[in-house]
């Protein structure tokens, strides 16, 4: 069964955070989403409006940050040069498979640490898996539960103790 995001296109923003935080400057987030806004306005790909694009670049950029890709040093965020090549290499690697059709993503987060290569998650592999079965003494539980019918209106005794308390008055 495939999932809804399977098919969900390139992440234009992340990449073009990734784009303007690869030059050598470092930069606070106001400028930082102006050039961002600019960039995207010009690739004609900033959509939903400004507010929400920058909610959406915040929450991008706070991704990078907590990846390693991106070193934030008080309120200025710098990129981390090797990180960012592996994450451009692997955006536009996403981007081709994407264009060709297929529509697997391998990780939604790949680690881009210090180290120069996303890091690799190995799957082991049971060759000869055993048949799931049931422990002993365990039985399934079919257990009608019983079903109240509804009564119409507040019934006799709703009735009584309305009459007793006007009767009161």
């Amino acid at each position: 069964m495939k999932s809804a995001f399977s098919r969900r296109g390139p992440d234009i923003v992340a990449e073009e955070l990734a784009a303007v935080l690869s030059t050598s400057a470092s930069f606070e987030f106001k400028p930082l989403f102006e050039v961002l806004h600019t960039n995207l306005r010009a690739r004609n790909a900033a959509k939903g409006g400004e507010e929400m694009l920058r909610l959406r670049a915040y929450e991008k950029l706070q991704s990078l940050v907590q990846q390693g890709i991106v070193k934030k040093t008080g309120k200025e965020y710098r990129g981390v040069a090797t990180a960012l090549g592996n994450f451009l290499a692997l955006a536009a690697d996403r981007n081709a498979s994407f264009a060709l059709g297929k529509f697997h993503e391998p990780s939604p987060r790949a680690d881009f640490g210090l180290n120069g290569s996303p890091s690799k998650v190995e799957v082991s592999e049971n060759k000869s898996p055993e048949p799931q079965t049931q422990p002993k003494g365990l039985k399934v539980a079919e257990t009608k539960l019983p079903v109240r019918k509804a009564q119409k209106g507040p019934g006799k005794k709703g009735q009584e103790g309305r009459k007793t308390a006007a009767e009161a008055k």
